[in-house]
């Protein structure tokens, strides 16, 4: 495993229930700024094996970037029983929810 990998299960690991990050957010702290897409593919590829809480990871613009789908109102629901409201089209205010480690 790369350390840009293990960087980005690591971040994930820690958002804090009722928090979310974003995929771009996530590639920066872990080292490589214009990595989200790789953000994906490790969230895609690693979430069972290592229990990510990969609901807890949004697109830069404040959104859940599944669309509509059964992983979208999965994504939600999860979400919301932590606290996080969801609005309208899987909008998320960032400015409220959104996690800034220290």
């Amino acid at each position: 495993m790369t350390p840009f990998t293990e960087n980005v299960i690591s971040i994930i690991k820690n958002i804090p229930a009722g928090k979310v990050m974003t995929y771009g957010q996530i590639a920066g702290l872990a080292g490589s700024p214009r990595a989200a897409r790789q953000v994906v593919r490790i969230l895609h590829s690693m979430s069972r094996k290592h229990r990510l809480p990969w609901h807890r990871v949004i697109n830069g613009k404040g959104h859940i970037a599944h669309r509509y789908d059964e992983s979208y109102q999965e994504q939600m629901f999860a979400l919301e029983a932590e606290g996080v409201e969801v609005g309208l089209h899987g909008s998320i205010d960032l400015g409220k929810y959104q996690y800034h480690p220290s």
